[in-house]
């Protein structure tokens, strides 16, 4: 085999990207709460630290959405982007921000004018902001409880 046949996948990183780092403060499991929503989210990473995955158990608008989400880092759009699961068929991209205190998730690209944006407490146990999008949008509180 030609060493062009070896990265079919493309490059393989020999360690997580740094920026991946940023999400630490999500780490745990956080109880989520306001306009229309209401359960958990889960934040473990990947064994290896390549990717973050978010284990979703909510009641949004009295629906019950179960999901999974593997955010990593994107070469392409220099970005940490994601792509969502759910049992209602989603298959969502999302692109992640933490800069400070402030959490950002747009649904696609940066550009998107449907996104969160939050603000994180001083002790980092909680975050609150809102999802909004052309002629919608909800409150988000998260309170870490593990």
């Amino acid at each position: 085999m030609s060493d062009s046949n070896n990265n079919l996948a493309g490059n393989i990183p020999n360690q997580p990207y740094p920026a991946l780092k940023s999400l630490e403060p999500l780490l745990g499991t956080w109880e989520a709460s306001g306009g229309f929503i209401e359960g958990t989210v889960t934040f473990e990473w990947l064994e290896g630290n390549y990717f973050l995955i978010q284990k979703v158990d909510l009641k949004h608008d009295n629906k019950s959405i179960k999901g999974i989400e593997y955010i990593g880092f994107d070469e392409d759009s220099q970005t940490l982007r994601s792509h969502y699961l759910d049992n209602h068929g989603s298959n969502f991209t999302y692109t992640w921000e933490i800069d400070g205190k402030t959490i950002h998730t747009w649904f696609g690209d940066k550009t998107s004018n449907n996104f969160f944006e939050g603000t994180f407490a001083d002790n980092g146990n909680s975050y609150s902001g809102q999802w909004q999008w052309p002629g919608g949008g909800y409150k988000a509180i998260m309170t870490r409880i593990a």
